[in-house]
């Protein structure tokens, strides 16, 4: 006698169900995680905000710190300066490295950024850290990339820490435990379509 539909079904879902259960039963290691959001595609920066948002709805403390961005207002930033102002956002304020055209003044700002992301990397009161676009300071090497990871790798144990940009090389993806590459299939600018406010900003 054939399977039916829904027996094949059923039968498909229970083996699902004791992967994910067995999956679940395996992770036993309880700690803080680094996350690496990158790849050419839209959406790193907003998929870590999503964590922050989860993050905050757990009552959890989130700090910000963003390189590159700061001249033009974003949604997530008007968000949360508005509605969560005890937040820690601090952003390099440069704009893009190809706004500017200057690298003297964009290490300075680099460095100086660091230096706050540094701080929050051993606040004993964070839960999680968004150290956004980072990975152009390394590609460009206006941070010293080991120093960097070196500071990651010995924050305080209980913080986790969401890294984001294109790049940022094979050292920082050996370091992370979690790294998510988004891919550029098809977007909407390189059609003439204008930034849309509330969706890319």
């Amino acid at each position: 006698m054939s399977e039916s539909a829904n027996d094949k079904h059923q039968r498909v879902m229970k083996k699902l169900k004791a992967g994910v259960d067995q999956a679940i039963a395996d992770a036993r290691d309880e700690r803080s995680v680094v996350v690496l959001l990158t790849g050419d595609g839209k959406g790193k920066s907003s998929s870590a905000f999503g964590m922050v948002m989860r993050a905050l709805g757990y009552g959890q403390r989130v700090a910000v710190v963003q390189f590159i961005k700061g001249q033009q207002l974003s949604g997530e930033e008007i968000y949360l300066r508005t509605q969560h102002p005890e937040l820690p956002f601090y952003q390099m304020g440069t704009g893009f490295t190809w706004d500017t055209q200057n690298p003297d003044s964009d290490i300075a700002a680099a460095e100086r950024t660091w230096a706050v992301a540094l701080e929050h990397l051993q606040n004993p009161e964070l839960d999680l850290l968004v150290l956004d676009e980072l990975t152009y300071m390394l590609g460009f090497r206006y941070l010293d990339e080991q120093l960097v990871l070196n500071a990651i790798r010995d924050r305080r144990p209980q913080l986790s820490v969401v890294v984001t940009g294109r790049g940022g090389g094979s050292a920082l993806r050996e370091l992370a435990d979690t790294v998510a590459e988004i891919q550029d299939v098809k977007h909407a600018f390189r059609n003439g379509v204008m930034a849309r406010k509330g969706v890319d900003y």
